[in-house]
């Protein structure tokens, strides 16, 4: 499986989008050296090319990222 991801950063909005075949290591690594990141959203893939694309939408694509947000937001209230 591969892994489209979210991370937060605790102590502001500052948010990371990442592809990996590892979300726990991932998390892992995101969690070091006193930053503190939260896992908000995932997304999983059979196709590793199919996840990178996603990454790609969201990282540049400004519209998919809006949509997603709202999406989080909406599901968090």
């Amino acid at each position: 499986m591969h892994y489209v991801y979210i991370f937060k950063k605790r102590n502001n909005e500052e948010i990371y989008i990442g592809c990996t075949n590892n979300l726990k290591r991932r998390s892992r690594e995101h969690n070091v050296h006193g930053m503190k990141w939260d896992l908000i959203y995932y997304q999983a893939y059979k196709a590793r090319k199919d996840a990178y694309l996603r990454e790609e939408r969201l990282k540049y694509y400004g519209q998919a990222l809006g949509q997603l947000k709202r999406r989080i937001k909406n599901s968090l209230v």
